[in-house]
């Protein structure tokens, strides 16, 4: 039982790493503040999730399983929120979003 724990939070926990990293790419990859903001908060809800849920199989603490699950509460609230204030934020400020007809803004000419 403790190797199939092992090899479902080993794999959680890679899954969670992939989702961070590519997040990281989409963050310098994409055109737009809104692409941006949609690669960045899609896997970073969803990378932390994964990682926060392979640290709890691995944890035998009940206490520390708790403070996981409290931290994974929060980070589902938040990083949603966060990102559609942002957004807000972005369209009060006349910010458009990038479209395909358009000049991609992050080229450098």
């Amino acid at each position: 039982m403790a190797l199939v724990l092992d090899i479902l939070s080993w794999g959680l926990l890679m899954v969670g790493g992939t989702f961070a990293v590519i997040g990281g790419v989409g963050l310098v990859r994409l055109p737009d503040l809104f692409s941006r903001m949609h690669g960045a908060g899609i896997t970073d809800t969803l990378g932390a999730g994964s990682i926060l849920a392979g640290l709890m199989l691995v944890s035998w603490d009940s206490l520390i399983t708790v403070k996981l699950i409290a931290i994974l509460i929060f980070l589902l609230l938040t990083s949603p929120t966060a990102t559609h204030a942002l957004a807000r934020s972005a369209i009060a400020e006349g910010i458009r979003p990038w479209t395909a007809g358009q000049e991609d803004p992050s080229s450098s000419e």
